[in-house]
């Protein structure tokens, strides 16, 4: 199973605020092999014991990184594309999106979604359409959701 597994997009966690949002994400990487970035400040200390009991043993398989800011994880994202799940008006529905291998797809802070200055630097925006006069979808369920649409697209693609 293990072979059939290719490159995926990776996921990141913006100024994460709820531990066991973060520990079910770095569980669902753990078990896809989807690489997570987390960046502070986080709402929470990383050995909390809610995001321990959300990640279980699996926050010990993943692959993670942390970093310190918005800034520094750019540094390092080597030209990527970045994919900001966001509600604006400039966003496309996340089933319309030609997601690739290569992206960064972010996830915003469960409480303030990304700082303006930060989302200005993201031309890629996808959201997910809901109901008029709905607020909110749980943001590791969010991210769950706009994670697999990428990963079978990409996996259509390249079976196309």
């Amino acid at each position: 199973m293990r072979d059939q597994i290719v490159k995926t997009p990776s996921l990141v966690l913006y100024h994460p605020q709820i531990p066991q949002n973060a520990g079910t994400l770095l569980r669902l990487g753990a078990c896809l092999g989807v690489h997570i970035d987390l960046i502070r400040p986080f709402g929470f200390v990383f050995d909390d014991k809610k995001l321990k009991r959300a990640g279980m043993d699996y926050i010990e398989v993943a692959d993670y990184k942390i970093h310190d800011s918005f800034e520094k994880f750019c540094e390092e994202c080597d030209g990527r594309r970045l994919v900001a799940l966001d509600i604006g008006e400039d966003s496309v529905s996340y089933w319309d999106f030609e997601y690739d291998s290569n992206d960064v797809l972010i996830v915003g802070s469960e409480h303030y979604g990304f700082l303006k200055n930060d989302l200005a630097k993201i031309a890629s925006r996808v959201k997910i359409p809901m109901l008029p006069n709905r607020r909110s979808i749980n943001m590791a369920i969010s991210a769950a959701m706009v994670l697999s649409e990428a990963l079978s697209k990409i996996r259509k693609s390249r079976t196309s």
